[in-house]
């Protein structure tokens, strides 16, 4: 009888283990998947902006030769900062929606969040995605432009999701 229980209590005391080293490995998977996470993006950015400063780089070169000795240096300033704001905006992740509209941004955001959100965080991402949204109240606007699409509906107050219908067409 004695021996069983010293059996049992060494079992409990190597589960017991076995679940601590369980969760320290768990622990340290999941600080490895957000440092990956992390990295991705990195490199992510840091192949866009490659990218941009290659064509900076191009561009540059295009206008030196086209440009004669009569015009002035204006156009060239121009085009230059430009490509240097888009470097900076991509660089700050701010370049993601450009081109979209709120709706087309939106149905985004909704698609990858799957879950209803708020005008004023739908605003937030909007903003940092590179959507400028002029206006008194931002906020309202873009609860105004979400409401008129037919992609989404209103769950609460200010708050929408989209739209579970198959023939939505997706972006």
């Amino acid at each position: 009888m004695e021996e069983l229980k010293d059996i049992i209590v060494g079992l409990e005391q190597r589960i017991k283990a076995y679940r601590s080293r369980l969760q320290e490995l768990e622990k340290k998977r999941e600080k490895l998947s957000d440092q990956i996470a992390t990295i991705t993006k990195y490199l992510e950015l840091a192949e866009t902006l490659y990218r941009v400063e290659v064509d900076k780089a191009k561009l540059a070169s295009l206008s030196s030769q086209i440009m004669d000795s009569d015009s002035p240096n204006g156009s060239y300033a121009a085009s230059a900062a430009d490509v240097e704001d888009q470097s900076r905006d991509i660089l700050l992740g701010r370049s993601r929606f450009s081109g979209m509209s709120i709706p087309e941004a939106t149905f985004r955001i909704l698609s990858e969040a799957r879950k209803a959100m708020h005008a004023k965080d739908l605003y937030q991402r909007l903003v940092e995605g590179g959507i400028h949204i002029r206006g008194k109240t931002p906020v309202t606007s873009v609860a105004t432009a979400v409401k008129r699409d037919k992609r989404f509906k209103k769950v609460l107050p200010n708050t929408f999701e989209l739209v579970e219908n198959k023939n939505v067409q997706v972006n």
